[in-house]
């Protein structure tokens, strides 16, 4: 299975925690759809199987006109084989979300939408500087259903100074009376060169409380696992039958294709990542080439990336599959790498695969690095 990432690097404002790639001038939203088109055929050997799954996101993509968004999705589809099937994502913001443009989305073929929600509280939207309030948040999901999008995910942020636990409970809730199929949760992480990160450090505001994100990990597991939730991946949460397939197939190592200013690429043997720079992104396409550099990876680097990836999934780390990767004495030492966690019950052997249960959940990246190759 095949996919297709499409980044739209523009948006109406900075979100104080976000280290996406984006503008927030959209006078080249026109030239840089153009680009993008242009780029998939300057790309179109890249993928050498039917595309399955093709991702919006950004960046703001539910900025994109109709006409924009079927320009991208025409030239898409005249260049690759398309699955009829295909599951097609559009990352969309509350405040973009309209009778009239979910219309044009669900006309143009888009199949699911992502929303970008973080919360349902007033206080926590304007900590985080998002653009919609929570008015909005409430109303463009029921806005969604009623207009035929049963295919529907919504973001949640956790651990943030403002959030209380009974804030998060009630977000939680929230989204499981609506009947909300797919929720990706996130704790609030500081990353460098954002606002939220300057404000840190400024002393503007207090830190992030690691055991505060902790006890909302385990509230969100808890209130998940209770209303039926599978816990498929360490941030996100699906009901039967709703896994994102798109980024289920990041996790079990699928060819993709990046498109647009920033965005990455991976064909199993190497991986490339275009240049974050809208100005020098539209130029260069201008000229036909694309501007992306390229890394060959390493059969460490790949065993490595799968330790990293199995590990966050639902099914674990397959071991037949990491020796196929690289080979039976890499499987012997990440075995005995992995013997303290075991001991410590924050990782399980289960026949041939190494799956880290519930109490190991919030550090599974930590057991990951632990378990790499040097």
């Amino acid at each position: 299975m095949a996919g297709i990432y499409i980044h739209i690097p523009f948006c109406k404002k900075a979100c104080n925690y976000c280290n996406f790639h984006f503008s927030v001038n959209q006078q080249l939203m026109p030239q840089m759809t153009d680009a993008i088109v242009t780029e998939a055929r300057l790309q179109q050997g890249y993928l050498n199987e039917p595309v399955e799954t093709i991702y919006f996101g950004g960046g703001t993509p539910s900025l994109l006109s109709g006409e924009q968004l079927n320009h991208i999705l025409g030239g898409i589809r005249n260049i690759f084989t398309v699955s009829d099937q295909a599951e097609i994502t559009l990352e969309a913001n509350p405040d973009d979300i309209s009778t009239s443009s979910l219309e044009v989305w669900k006309t143009a073929g888009i199949t699911r939408l992502s929303i970008g929600i973080q919360s349902f509280f007033e206080v926590d939207l304007a900590w985080m500087g998002r653009a919609h309030n929570a008015e909005q948040a409430l109303a463009c999901i029921q806005l969604a259903q009623a207009a035929g999008f049963s295919n529907l995910s919504i973001d949640l942020i956790y651990g943030g100074p403002t959030l209380s636990d009974d804030h998060w409970k009630q977000n939680l809730q929230t989204a499981i009376q609506l009947k909300v199929p797919h929720l990706s949760c996130y704790a609030l992480t500081v990353e460098p060169k954002t606002i939220l990160a300057k404000k840190i450090n400024d002393r503007q505001l207090e830190e992030v409380d690691s055991d505060k994100q902790a006890i909302h990990f385990d509230i969100l597991m808890d209130h998940t696992a209770a209303a039926g939730y599978e816990h498929y991946e360490i941030s996100n949460f699906a009901l039967p039958g709703m896994r994102s397939k798109h980024n289920s197939s990041y996790w079990s190592g699928s060819h993709y294709l990046g498109l647009g200013p920033g965005a990455h690429s991976y064909n199993g043997i190497s991986r490339q990542w275009n240049i974050a720079n809208n100005s020098l992104y539209l130029s260069s396409l201008k000229q036909e080439s694309i501007p992306a550099e390229i890394e060959s990876l390493t059969s460490q680097q790949r065993v490595n990336e799968y330790i990293m990836t199995s590990l966050r999934t639902s099914e674990g780390l397959d071991l037949s599959q990491l020796e196929k990767i690289g080979n039976g004495f890499i499987v012997a030492n990440v075995l005995k790498l992995a013997g303290k966690f075991i001991a410590q019950g924050t990782l399980i052997r289960s026949g041939n695969f190494l799956v880290i249960p519930p109490k190991g959940k919030f550090y599974a990246d930590g057991i990951a690095a632990e378990l790499f190759q040097l």
